[in-house]
């Protein structure tokens, strides 16, 4: 009986392992059809727990190289168990060129291009509304070359 236990127990943990990729593959496959008639690139996996009151909310970061004269997509999807909504926003050091999230009127995007100006180093950030926690996904799309 102990054994069988055991086994279970190991089957069990490896069996959620490999459901949760799943899910991520699921999550990220469904985000990069939704960025439309463009070029899958990269995408951008976040597990966030939640932000603690007052303080900053929790952020994922990721560097990118960018190329000058092409046109990006990036899109952001927050998975169904998520308690909160997830934003992607694109920074060129502390200028923030972009966002799913517009705070001066609320208003959600699932996608925005971004027409890159300077080949050089991009950061995104992402992260989840009033810092709750969550599960998401960003894409980071080829969209044309200028």
């Amino acid at each position: 009986m102990k054994k069988f236990i055991l086994i279970l127990a190991v089957f069990t943990f490896v069996c959620s392992d490999f459901l949760q990729a799943q899910d991520v593959s699921q999550l990220t496959a469904q985000c990069a059809a939704n960025a439309g008639d463009v070029m899958y690139l990269k995408d951008f996996v976040v597990k966030l727990d939640q932000g603690t009151p007052g303080g900053a909310p929790p952020t994922a970061r990721f560097a990118l190289l960018l190329s000058k004269n092409v046109v990006y997509r990036f899109s952001i999807c927050s998975a169904p168990n998520s308690e909160g909504e997830a934003v992607l926003q694109l920074f060129d050091m502390n200028t923030l060129l972009g966002s799913t999230f517009i705070t001066a009127t609320g208003k959600d995007f699932p996608f925005f291009d971004f027409k890159c100006q300077k080949t050089g180093v991009y950061h995104v950030f992402i992260s989840f509304k009033e810092g709750k926690a969550g599960d998401g996904v960003g894409i980071m799309s080829y969209v044309k070359k200028l």
